[in-house]
């Protein structure tokens, strides 16, 4: 199983905003869909569904590094709740439900960033990819 996003299929081309709809639908289930395993399967979990998992999905060497860059505090609702969690289920259980276009700082395919979201606070092209080793 997988959580990806698409207009054809949903609503939105966000995938927090995606993961929240997962666990809202879920709840209605009496299923308790936990942040780590909904942000498993939007990284590693969709790719298995694809059958790309040799090839994306987390940031062992050799995978394609496409990817992006959440700002924790990107509203001050955010920053007030992250601000009483305990623990890295709870912040990303906030990032999940409390996340929208404003929470992208930075975007990265193939470890470059990218550009072209207006309003959304993608860095220009040619800043640099975060370093894995530090």
């Amino acid at each position: 199983m997988g959580i990806g996003t698409d207009v054809g299929a949903g609503n939105t081309f966000s995938i927090l905003q995606s993961l929240a709809d997962a666990y809202k639908t879920q709840q209605l289930r009496d299923y308790a869909l936990t942040p780590l395993k909904a942000f498993y399967l939007a990284t590693l979990g969709g790719a298995r569904c694809l059958d790309l998992h040799d090839l994306i999905g987390n940031f062992s060497v050799g995978k394609e590094a496409d990817f992006i860059v959440l700002n924790r505090c990107a509203t001050p609702m955010m920053e007030f709740r992250l601000a009483q969690c305990k623990s890295l289920v709870e912040e990303l259980f906030v990032l999940a439900m409390l996340g929208d276009d404003r929470t992208l700082s930075a975007s990265y395919v193939a470890g470059v960033p990218v550009a072209g979201i207006p309003g959304a606070g993608i860095p220009a092209a040619g800043v640099p990819a975060p370093n894995p080793k530090t």
